[in-house]
């Protein structure tokens, strides 16, 4: 399905094709995102458990998110809240306007689900932007805390400040048309 065409910029559902186009534009850029990832969220994409959103400048893969219809872990899971997951956008696409669209996508489709929609970001720098990006965007910490490993932290609890480390938060969609 296409959900946006305009100028250069194509944002649509993932095709099989786009497995290893994902795979060599993260090899591309040092970061490791396996075959068998992307080839899982087809898979879930084609069994109806989780759209996968893909956006082309040129013809060429720049970014990706997913969406669930339910959390399935966190402080949302099975309130029928859909989940924002794995949002990126490959650094040489970035700083042109891509994420906002695919963003705005996102959002569209779960408001079709329901008018509110959550997500969790990590708490480490290698984060910072997609932090800011979502604060600018109307997400708001939802207040349980920092999250690891799928589990709410105690105070004072131990972890490690790696991708698993993470904050959740819950955005309105009522004004989303």
């Amino acid at each position: 399905m296409i959900y946006y065409n305009k100028d250069n910029i194509l944002i649509r559902s993932m095709i099989k094709s786009d497995i290893k186009n994902l795979v060599h534009g993260f090899t591309e850029q040092n970061w490791h995102k396996s075959y068998e990832l992307f080839n899982d969220y087809y898979t879930q994409q084609e069994n109806n458990e989780r759209l996968v959103i893909i956006a082309e400048i040129d013809g060429d893969v720049a970014g990706y998110v997913t969406l669930l219809s339910f959390a399935k872990t966190g402080p949302f899971a099975y309130k029928n809240i859909p989940e924002i997951v794995d949002f990126n956008v490959l650094i040489k696409y970035q700083k042109r306007g891509i994420g906002t669209k695919i963003m705005n996508v996102v959002e569209k489709l779960a408001k079709e689900k329901n008018d509110f929609v959550s997500l969790s970001v990590g708490l480490h720098y290698g984060y910072g932007s997609a932090q800011r990006m979502y604060v600018k965007r109307g997400y708001i910490p939802d207040g349980t805390g920092a999250w690891y490993n799928g589990n709410q932290l105690e105070q004072y609890a131990s972890c490690s400040n790696d991708d698993d480390l993470t904050l959740y938060f819950l955005k309105s969609l009522k004004e989303i048309k």
